[in-house]
């Protein structure tokens, strides 16, 4: 069974997702994904992949309500007027009849208020079970929290190299989940090199590591590839555990 996070508004979010962003042959890599285990699809619209995760669920027989579906409002979207007819097009291009989470991709001119309306609204019709943010900094985080909106989720990048804390602490004291988006970057030479002993310590994969760094402090991670081995690899993550004191030390890594 996969871990999940509770989200606010009482659903379940599985904390190993697979991305799809530039995927190779990405309805074979999703329909891989599936077999493998994972139950969490991270699309945007500017991926250019709902259709490979919706024609991939029809052909994995999964039932739907197993799966959980991410998507993203792009910034040609998030105009109040424009986010109806766009939830209606992400609805037919994935072959489903609801969207798990979806999020605002970038902030950007269109005050996120407005866009959040328009989404609560679709909530609140049933295509969209729970909204939320993505790329939003502490500041933004507190305009969006101030708008009474349900946000249940920001997606940022956090890695070795990039791990804004400031984000992450913000949306923990509002019980604002946070994906991981990027997690396998790669470090520094000494970042590497403390990776690199611990891939000896547990017999595990690098990838495998910083994945469990990033699921043991809370996060939701959706690695991505199109790599049959790298993509039952990364799954494998969900297998065991990293002791604390190495957790904290990936922490310190900088």
């Amino acid at each position: 069974m996969q871990p999940t996070l509770r989200l606010t508004n009482g659903f379940d979010i599985p904390q190993m997702g697979f991305g799809t962003y530039g995927l190779r042959s990405a309805t074979q890599a999703i329909l891989h994904a599936l077999k493998t285990g994972y139950r969490h699809l991270d699309t945007a619209d500017i991926y250019d992949t709902h259709e490979n995760v919706g024609e991939a669920i029809q052909k994995g027989g999964i039932p739907r309500e197993e799966i959980y579906i991410t998507t993203k409002l792009w910034s040609h979207s998030v105009l109040r007027e424009r986010v109806a007819p766009s939830v209606d097009r992400f609805l037919s291009e994935l072959q489903t009849e609801y969207i798990d989470l979806l999020l605002i991709h970038w902030p950007g001119n269109t005050p996120a208020a407005e866009t959040l309306a328009a989404m609560d609204e679709a909530r609140k019709a049933g295509k969209v079970k729970s909204i939320g943010v993505s790329n939003f900094d502490a500041e933004l985080m507190q305009e969006v929290i101030d708008t009474g909106f349900p946000i249940v989720n920001n997606q940022i990048e956090y890695n070795l190299n990039h791990h804004p804390q400031d984000v992450l602490d913000f949306c923990n004291r509002h019980k604002v989940t946070v994906t991981a988006y990027s997690p396998l970057e790669r470090g520094d030479r000494e970042q590497e090199h403390f990776l690199s002993q611990l891939v000896k310590e547990y017999s595990v994969t690098r990838e495998e590591v910083l994945l469990r760094w990033l699921m043991q402090k809370g996060m939701i991670v959706i690695p991505r590839s199109s790599n049959t081995s790298h993509i039952e690899s990364n799954y494998h993550a969900l297998e065991w555990e990293l002791d604390k004191a190495d957790v904290s030390k990936l922490d310190e890594a900088d």
